[in-house]
């Protein structure tokens, strides 16, 4: 993957917590079938964080992921822009602990809510032991969005 760079977990209080809330939300991941719980943490120009986790179904093709679930509730608040930053959480003791990114549907839904903003939040991929900080237009490159429809 192009783009980002690779770090420690030295993050700042703000990040941190940023993640500690992603954490919290994988905590109730609803993942009977992969058994990897994903949380998604939302932080708005406000400060407002808003959190996802994923939602597995028996019919794998409605799963939802974290990030996809976070967006919605964002939307289903009313924000329209406004995304600054977004961590994204897995399971410590899974694979090989890698940082977790965003899939590419949930990179576009990510897009949707930060172009009705004119925002590029940076997306912290977190892993075990390190966190890859990717702006999201390197996430997805030449993204189609709202502004395309005019």
């Amino acid at each position: 993957m192009g783009g980002g760079t690779k770090m420690s977990l030295g993050l700042n209080d703000e990040e941190a917590e940023l993640v500690a809330q992603a954490r919290a939300a994988a905590e109730h991941a609803y993942a009977p079938y992969s058994d990897y719980q994903v949380g998604a943490a939302l932080r708005f120009a406000d400060d407002a964080v808003i959190t996802g986790s994923n939602v597995e179904n028996a019919s794998y093709g409605l799963a939802l992921c974290a990030e996809t679930v976070a967006v919605a509730r964002a939307l289903g608040e009313g924000r329209r822009g406004g995304l600054a930053k977004v961590a994204v959480v897995g399971p410590l003791d899974k694979g090989v602990g890698a940082p977790i990114t965003p899939c590419g549907r949930c990179r576009q839904v990510l897009n949707e809510l930060a172009q009705l903003g004119g925002t590029d939040p940076e997306v912290l991929c977190v892993g075990k032991d390190e966190v890859r900080r990717v702006a999201l237009s390197d996430l997805l490159p030449h993204a189609f969005g709202p502004a395309h429809l005019d």
